[in-house]
C-alpha cells in the first residue's frame, strides 16, 4: 500500500487548481479529460523512493493508479460541490500554505549550510554542558517539607531505617514511584538546578540531610551510583547535531521575520 501523505494532499491541490502550464506537459493519463502530468507522477515515485521503495515498473503502475483514482475522486468531490464547502477551502489553504512552507524550509537550510566549525563548536558547547559523569538517583517527591524531613528522618533512623523503595510509593512523581524511586542514569544537566546541584554534592549511598525544593515541589534524593559518561564522537553525533543547529536557524529565521511583520 502507498504512503500518500502531504503529497496526495498536493496531488488534490494540483487536480483542484489546474495550472495552464500542464497544458504542455507530458501527460501520464487523461481522465474524463483532465490530464495527470508525468511531472506528478515522478513527485510521487520520488518521495516512495525516498521512504526507501526501490524504482520499478509494479511502483510506477501503482502510483500511476492511485493518481488516476485520486482524480476521478477530486472530479466527483466537484461535482457534489465539497470544494465549495467553506471548511474544506480552509483545509486546502492550509494544505497549500503547508506544502510552500515545507518547501521554503528545505531551500533555505540548503542555501544556508551548518559548517563543521559551527557542528564542532556545538559538540564543545554540550560536552561541557553534560560534563564527564552520569548519575543513577532516586528520589521521592512530596507537597510540603515536613513531609519531606519525616521522611529523611525514618530513612536515617539507626536502629530501623526505613527502606526508600517503600517510602518512595508516596511520592508524587508516579512515574518514578513503581520504580522505588528511581530516575535512571541522566547527567545533571537533565534536572532543574537546585536539584542537579544537590545530587552532584552527594556521594555513592548517600541520601540528602535536607529537602530539597523545586517548582515541583520537595525531594529527598539518594544517590546510588555514578560512571563515567560516555559520549559519541564528533563525527558519529554530526547528524543529530546537525539537525539541532537546523531547527535552531528555522526558529531564529521565523523569530526575526515574525519581528519585522506588521500583525495587527
Amino acid at each position: 500500500m502507498l504512503k500518500q501523505g502531504k503529497f496526495a494532499a498536493m496531488a488534490i491541490l494540483g487536480a483542484l487548481v489546474v495550472n495552464s502550464v500542464y497544458a504542455e506537459e507530458k501527460s501520464a493519463a487523461m481522465v474524463n479529460g483532465v490530464s495527470i502530468p508525468q511531472s506528478r507522477i515522478d513527485l510521487r515515485i520520488k518521495a516512495a523512493a525516498s521512504q526507501g521503495q526501490p524504482d520499478s515498473p509494479e511502483l510506477r503502475k501503482a502510483i500511476k493508479d492511485d493518481m488516476i483514482n485520486l482524480e476521478v475522486m477530486v472530479q466527483e468531490a466537484a461535482k457534489a460541490g465539497v470544494d465549495k464547502n467553506p471548511e474544506v477551502i480552509q483545509q486546502l489553504e492550509l494544505a497549500r500554505q503547508q506544502v510552500l512552507v515545507g518547501a521554503f524550509v528545505q531551500d533555505y537550510i540548503k542555501t544556508h549550510p551548518i559548517s563543521d566549525d559551527q557542528l564542532k563548536q556545538e559538540y564543545d558547547n554540550l560536552k561541557a554542558k553534560m560534563g564527564n559523569k552520569e548519575y543513577k538517583a532516586r528520589h521521592i517527591l512530596v507537597e510540603t517539607e515536613a513531609e519531606a524531613k519525616d521522611i529523611i528522618k525514618q530513612l536515617s533512623d539507626k536502629k530501623k531505617p526505613a527502606k526508600f523503595e517503600k517510602l518512595a510509593e508516596k511520592s508524587k512523581d508516579t512515574g518514578s514511584a513503581s520504580q522505588g524511586g528511581s530516575l535512571d542514569w541522566a547527567v545533571p544537566s537533565t534536572f532543574v538546578p537546585a536539584f542537579a546541584e544537590a545530587l552532584a554534592s552527594l556521594k555513592k549511598g548517600e541520601i540528602v540531610k535536607e529537602p530539597v525544593k523545586t517548582q515541583f515541589g520537595w525531594h529527598v534524593i539518594k544517590l546510588d551510583d555514578t560512571r563515567d559518561l560516555k559520549l559519541p564522537q564528533l563525527d558519529e553525533a554530526k547528524p543529530q547535531l546537525q539537525q539541532r543547529l537546523q531547527q535552531q536557524l528555522i526558529k531564529k529565521t521565523v523569530d526575526d521575520m515574525r519581528a519585522k511583520a506588521k500583525v495587527e
